[in-house]
């Protein structure tokens, strides 16, 4: 991989494909977490954070919305928001994060 000359850009792709290969970059938590720390906001990393949560006790529980909403404070709003895209949208990203993280780690 070579090293290129940023160019300021509004273009959504662009920017949207440099911030995935700077996500690609951390080579373990510790350093994911410096990274998102300098990257965003303590409220964007708690929206993140709850959103893969609500991902995981959907995928890995019985609860219901209501019971996921009253014991993680999330709103139902957020939790059908991850409920469409884990189960209905064409991405998968929640699916297949969710897969590799169940894979044992010298998979």
């Amino acid at each position: 991989m070579t090293a290129h000359t940023p160019a300021p850009t509004r273009d959504p792709d662009r920017l949207a494909e440099d911030l995935c290969a700077a996500l690609l970059t951390p080579r373990d938590a510790a350093e994911m977490r410096r990274l998102l720390l300098d990257l965003c906001t303590p409220a964007e990393i708690r929206t993140l954070a709850e959103r893969w949560h609500v991902a995981r006790l959907l995928d890995g529980t019985d609860l219901s919305y209501r019971d996921i909403h009253e014991a993680t404070g999330v709103s139902t709003t957020t939790i059908v928001r991850v409920a469409r895209f884990l189960k209905q949208e064409p991405h998968q990203g929640y699916r297949r994060a969710l897969d590799a993280s169940k894979e044992p780690a010298d998979a």
